[in-house]
């Protein structure tokens, strides 16, 4: 029980870690919740601090979700074998939300993180790479036909529960998946508003005749 709580504990303190934060004042000086959307994620410092800390952003907070679904379980197993760690599905899923959960709800910047786009992109590419690949395919279309980053993700996200009911996920899975639907669009509803009003900005500007 003791390895299960720690391993929970540390998901959350791996997701937690405030990539974009930081970025923004090491390169910067700024408090990125200060600037362009006030979002504390990739696409933010991106737009606010540039392309390619945006990028790397982006990568490190998808690194987080996979670390905590993947390096944790190999710590546990590494120092404790016998270890008491739940059912393989509880206990990765577990791990998963608790890393997501940490960077949407960092403790390190009073509980107000990002979206938890990236860190969902990890902790899924470390359970499911096919129910991932499928998401990143209506990504990228919706991305390519409209230059909304936050659409694409928004629809990425309510395609998750559908691809893992198609690919024959157990039912702990495709719960899990459901709830990260829902907080995922949850966490943007403000796009959801700004993209009705179509006040909502798109990453790349399209080309004007």
């Amino acid at each position: 029980m003791v390895f299960l709580v720690a391993s929970i504990l540390a998901a959350y303190l791996i997701g937690a870690f405030p990539t974009a934060y930081i970025f923004g004042k090491l390169l910067k000086g700024i408090d990125i919740r200060e600037y362009g959307s006030g979002n504390v994620g990739a696409t933010n410092v991106f737009r606010t601090v540039g392309k390619i800390p945006g990028i790397l952003v982006f990568i490190i907070d998808v690194l987080k979700g996979t670390a905590a679904v993947v390096l944790l379980p190999l710590a546990v197993k590494t120092i404790d074998p016998d270890a008491f760690i739940l059912s393989y599905d509880y206990f990765y899923i577990l791990l998963g939300a608790s890393a997501i959960a940490g960077h949407m709800w960092t403790c390190f910047l009073k509980f107000k993180g990002g979206k938890g786009v990236a860190t969902t992109a990890g902790v899924m590419a470390g359970l499911s790479p096919g129910v991932l690949g499928a998401c990143l395919i209506v990504w990228i279309v919706i991305f390519s036909l409209w230059k909304f980053v936050s659409l694409a993700s928004i629809c990425s996200a309510v395609f998750m529960p559908i691809f893992s009911l198609i690919t024959g996920k157990s039912l702990e899975f495709i719960i899990f998946t459901t709830i990260l639907c829902i907080a995922g669009v949850h966490a943007h509803r403000s796009n959801i508003r700004r993209l009705i009003q179509g006040t909502e900005r798109r990453l790349v500007s399209s080309s004007k005749s």
